[in-house]
């Protein structure tokens, strides 16, 4: 009940937010060259006269049911719309994620396996310039270097994975760099703490006294008892990528959720707009989950 209390929540939020943008719905919906007559035959269609609480009621109503209405341009539905673009931002986000995770954790547990020497400093240091390096800064050098200069990868455009996949990689690669160093850093970092934190515990030196080797102390006593809060920290950014492939789509030309809510603010188009909302909403809670329930593996008091 309160995942769903939480998503009508965020949508309120947004549609009531939308009402506070500039410009007319019925206008975007008629077309440039409506008649007034035209323009106040789609305001009676779309219920736009009636109170706001009254259309937002109309709209949950309707989304229940599964249908989110159509686009304000062409009036193509929202649903075939979403499901077109959000396997795109689905693809990049977990490709980003993933990047991040192999590069993190080993990362981290060499880091903490050498706290204190010159390899730790110079991963905590890599570390935090991941962390303050704009995402649309580092996509745009790698653009240049990888694009520009070399004409290694291509600096725009998508393929789909399950029509050529060796050509989604080319075109993927770059977003996925680009959207993952942050998330990476963040984790390499929380894990790095977590893991130092553990080293230190006196069941760690015992096992280190009774003659385990050093790897197994690191990957099965250390790794994962650090697990559970760095599950927090990779759930946190596996949200963050929804939101930051929002920039990255639109650097590299990618046609993602990201880039068909950008175009229905610019345009208006609230019923995309609350659609896409309301679709990030349940992939948010849906990565709650399954970071809740990775904890009962690194955790078994929570079983």
């Amino acid at each position: 009940m309160s995942s769903l209390a939480l998503l009508v929540m965020v949508s309120a939020i947004t549609f009531f937010m939308i009402l506070l943008v500039p410009g007319d719905p019925a206008m975007t919906a008629a077309g440039p060259e409506a008649t007034e007559q035209q323009i106040e035959e789609t305001r009676q269609r779309l219920g736009l006269h009636d109170n706001v609480v009254v259309q937002f009621g109309r709209w949950i109503l309707r989304a229940i049911s599964g249908d989110l209405g159509s686009s304000l341009q062409g009036g193509t539905s929202v649903s075939q719309l979403i499901s077109e673009r959000f396997p795109v931002t689905l693809g990049l986000a977990l490709t980003a994620l993933s990047l991040a995770v192999i590069v993190a954790v080993p990362a981290a547990i060499i880091a903490a396996a050498n706290r204190g020497k010159t390899v730790d400093r110079l991963i905590t240091l890599v570390a935090s310039a991941g962390v303050a390096i704009p995402t649309f800064w580092l996509g745009l050098m790698l653009v240049v270097g990888f694009s520009l200069y070399t004409r290694v990868l291509p600096s725009s455009g998508y393929s789909p994975f399950w029509e050529d996949p060796a050509e989604w990689l080319r075109y993927i690669i770059m977003p996925a760099v680009t959207l993952a160093a942050a998330p990476a850093a963040e984790i390499a970092r929380q894990l790095r703490g977590s893991m130092i934190g553990v080293l230190e515990q006196d069941y760690v030196r015992t096992a280190t006294a009774k003659g385990l080797l050093p790897r197994v102390v690191l990957l099965k006593h250390a790794l994962k008892n650090a697990g559970v809060p760095a599950m927090t920290v990779i759930g946190l950014q596996a949200t963050f990528l929804l939101g930051g492939s929002l920039i990255v789509e639109q650097i590299f030309g990618i046609p993602g959720l990201g880039a068909l809510s950008i175009n229905a603010v610019l345009q208006r188009d609230i019923p995309v707009i609350q659609g896409a909302v309301l679709v990030a909403g349940i992939a948010v809670l849906i990565v709650n989950l399954l970071v809740d329930l990775s904890y009962r593996t690194f955790n078994p008091k929570v079983r």
